[in-house]
């Protein structure tokens, strides 16, 4: 890729930010076993530590992406930065699994404000079609790095210096990207006037939250539990409202115009299944390691290795497969890589050797690693340049709202389905069978508005 020394260092810095994002949600799985010993968590406890994070991220993206485009992706980007770098302090130094909760939303806040806005930087830096998939491919690739990494350099970390440490390695990280970002300049974008939709930001929170809690605290709590129900009654009116006040006002945080697109609500469904099957699946796996197995950090990270590295090798691949095969087939593909992956995992109930486990990792983490670079891409090409903001706030927020429904669902079932194997066999399932809806929702969509495109004149 032919590129200018200030396409570089841009995107060094962009790379840098997506690189702690992702680092974050794959290095404290291996860390379950000695938060829940520190902190005194049970299952619950643990799936609130690693959803505060997605959740709030997921919640607030769409603001993130807005704020990007009023305030200038440059300064909102260094303001992610530096919270999460604070955020990042707290989670090190908390001594109670609520602040350790609260740190982890501060730091989903700073997540939030990143992605959208170094996608936006990206975007408006690399305005050739192709240098913006190959510049999406790196900074992707990045993210699978991070992926890869996390889970053994979490575990030699916690096995060195304990988990804190896993959360104290994001300071310098972060402040690294904030001298690169100073020193970079930028394509100034004209700045959009439309206001921040304070309704659909609160509700959009409160609708994300309150179903999340629902499906945690569903197990522990029961399901006929008057704070449950409360919940439930909650969330229904909240997604309801929300969709009804973004409907209805003139300029929303979250423009339903950019469902009409066709490729455009493909990438969000699939974006939203993928973040579900390949999280829950790694919340999974990690407390089936660490409590069932009791292997240490280190033997948990160990483990992932060939699940993580084919992940970075999906990110950085994926561009150059999106050229020779198209993103229908690709996408398409890779969904039913994550059916075939997960149908392996059906021995899980049988404690079965490593090797068997780690046979299905390969297609596992080869779906995950291409599906996102190649869905950014899609939707990056189909809106126009000034909608970039929210158009990556809300592919993202898919992606971790996914995620958080992955960790609450697979979790759940972990705990209220006996004994374990039943639990693991029904998690296992409801993943084939959702990565074969999304392959069904991605091939129909794109098929149908192939098709329609071929016959308007």
């Amino acid at each position: 890729m032919n590129t200018t020394p200030a396409q570089k260092w841009l995107l060094a810095a962009t790379s840098i930010s997506y690189i702690i994002v992702i680092l974050d949600t794959s290095i404290v799985n291996v860390a379950l076993a000695p938060l829940a010993a520190t902190l005194h968590s049970t299952i619950t406890g643990l799936q609130w530590v690693v959803s505060a994070y997605t959740v709030t991220f997921a919640s607030l993206l769409l603001s993130g992406g807005a704020l990007g485009d009023k305030l200038g992706a440059k300064k909102v980007y260094l303001s992610g930065l530096l919270l999460f770098a604070v955020a990042s302090a707290g989670c090190g130094l908390s001594t109670s699994l609520s602040a350790l909760v609260v740190s982890r939303i501060l730091q989903g806040a700073g997540a939030a404000l990143l992605v959208p806005a170094s996608l936006s930087l990206i975007n408006g830096e690399f305005l050739a079609a192709q240098q913006r998939i190959k510049a999406i491919g790196i900074w992707a690739g990045c993210g699978g790095i991070a992926m890869a990494a996390g889970p053994l350099l979490g575990g030699i970390l916690i096995q060195l210096l304990g988990w804190r440490s896993i959360f104290l390695l994001n300071i310098p990280i972060a402040l690294l990207g904030v001298l690169i970002t100073m020193r970079i300049s930028v394509i100034k974008n004209p700045v959009q006037k439309r206001p921040i939709d304070v309704p659909g930001q609160l509700l959009a929170i409160i609708a994300l939250g309150s179903s999340i809690a629902v499906l945690i605290e569903g197990v522990s709590r029961g399901w006929q539990d008057p704070w449950i129900v409360a919940c439930m009654v909650v969330a229904a009116l909240a997604w309801c409202l929300f969709i009804f006040i973004e409907r209805s006002i003139e300029q929303p945080m979250l423009p339903m115009t950019l469902f009409r697109q066709p490729e455009f609500s493909a990438a969000v469904a699939v974006s939203l299944i993928s973040g579900l099957v390949f999280y829950g699946l790694f919340f999974l796996l990690s407390l089936y390691l660490q409590t069932v197995r009791d292997w240490s950090s280190l033997d948990t990270g160990l483990a992932f290795l060939p699940l993580t590295m084919l992940v970075t090798l999906g990110s950085f691949s994926a561009g150059k497969l999106n050229r020779q095969f198209g993103a229908f087939w690709l996408i398409t593909g890779c969904c039913g890589l994550y059916a075939a992956g997960f149908a392996g995992l059906l021995v899980l109930g049988e404690n079965p050797a490593y090797w068997r486990i780690a046979l299905c990792f390969p297609a596992l983490g080869l779906a995950a690693g291409i599906i996102t670079p190649v869905a950014t891409s899609v939707v990056m090409n189909s809106i126009t340049r000034d909608q970039a903001g929210i158009a990556a706030g809300v592919l993202n927020a898919s992606r971790q709202t996914g995620s958080a429904l992955g960790v609450a669902i697979f979790g759940g079932l972990l705990g209220a389905v006996k004994p374990l194997a039943t639990g693991i066999h029904l998690a296992v399932c409801i993943a084939i069978a959702l990565s074969l809806l999304g392959g069904a929702l991605w091939a129909t969509t794109l098929s149908r508005n192939s098709a329609h495109k071929k016959t308007t004149p």
